[in-house]
C-alpha cells in the first residue's frame, strides 16, 4: 500500500475517537513510519515474533508535568508491521484503527494490562 493511502488510514482512525476524547488531547502529532527506529524499538517488550505496530511517546495526562515549552506528544503508525499481520485492505483498515486506539489509550494513562483486563487489547 502506497504511505499517503496508509496515512489516509490513519487520520480516518483519529477521526473515529470520539470528540470528548480528541477535545481533552492537546499536544499530540501523530505519525506513520515503516518501521521503528532503533531507539523505538529500545526497552520495547516484545514476544519472539511480534512486531511493534504503533508507538505512544510522551507524557500521558495521568502524569504531572508541567509542559509549558514541551514537544508534542507522538503517536507512531507502523507500517510494514500491520501490512505483514494483514491478509486485505479491510483487515488493514481495522488493524490501524485498534492500533491508534490502543495508542491513544497510553496518552490517558491506560496501561496494556489495563486494556487487556477491559478485554481491549
Amino acid at each position: 500500500m502506497r504511505t499517503s493511502d496508509f496515512e489516509a488510514l490513519v487520520r480516518d482512525a483519529v477521526a473515529t475517537i470520539p470528540d470528548f476524547f480528541l477535545d481533552i488531547m492537546d499536544n499530540v502529532d501523530f505519525h506513520v513510519r515503516r518501521k521503528p527506529l532503533k531507539r523505538q524499538l529500545e526497552g520495547a517488550i516484545l514476544d519472539p515474533g511480534e512486531q511493534m505496530l504503533g508507538l505512544y511517546e510522551g507524557y500521558p495526562i495521568t502524569e504531572a508535568f508541567d509542559g509549558n515549552m514541551a514537544p508534542p506528544d507522538i503517536i507512531t503508525v507502523f507500517q510494514d508491521a500491520i501490512e505483514e499481520m494483514c491478509t486485505t485492505n479491510e483487515e488493514v483498515r481495522e488493524q490501524v484503527r485498534q492500533t491508534v486506539i490502543h495508542e491513544v489509550a497510553h496518552y490517558f494513562g491506560i496501561s496494556d494490562a489495563e486494556l487487556y483486563d477491559w478485554g481491549l487489547y
